[in-house]
């Protein structure tokens, strides 16, 4: 019996020390999840044929719009869901990359890490309202969201699938 009870004490530290790898504590001392951001996001992407962001523009703006794969870097995140991000063009705009059917999202912590999406691009315009609802989903403060009052003219990407790569 003696020897059963030293046993269970031995074991102790190690039982709860074990915690899952994709949780942390936060400060409050609630447990949190962590993404893990790189990987396939939607559909299976194969890194084959893919061009680089200035190569889709170029098309972009010579055809209206361009299909296929491109590599780039991820600029910013929905906030609230991952269900959109944006990477920037050689132009200095942004091109907001959504994904199709609503049917998969990036983790939140995505931001900054390169990219491989798949897909179909456009050359759009973008109502108001949905403007509005972009700037919320990115945490914008109101007076930056109450500023919004015409639609703009933007590209934007339709992804089916999403490699994010490790983080240089």
């Amino acid at each position: 019996m003696k020897r059963i009870s030293i046993l269970i004490l031995a074991m102790l530290p190690f039982v709860f020390s074990c915690s899952k790898p994709s949780e942390q504590a936060t400060e409050a001392g609630e447990k949190e999840e962590v993404a893990i951001v790189p990987g396939n996001y939607g559909a299976a992407v194969e890194e084959v044929a893919v061009l680089s962001i200035a190569q889709m523009y170029d098309e972009l703006k010579s055809s209206g719009e361009f299909e296929g794969k491109v590599i780039g870097q991820i600029k910013e995140v929905c906030t609230k869901k991952g269900c959109w991000m944006t990477l920037d063009l050689p132009s200095g705009e942004t091109m907001r990359v959504t994904f199709k059917d609503y049917g998969f999202f990036v983790p939140l912590t995505s931001q900054g890490y390169p990219v491989i999406i798949e897909g179909v691009a456009t050359k759009t315009v973008t109502d108001v309202a949905t403007l509005k609802h972009y700037a919320e989903d990115a945490g914008k403060p109101k007076e930056e969201i109450d500023a919004i009052t015409s639609p703009k003219e933007e590209y934007a990407f339709e992804a089916v699938g999403v490699i994010i790569k490790e983080n240089a």
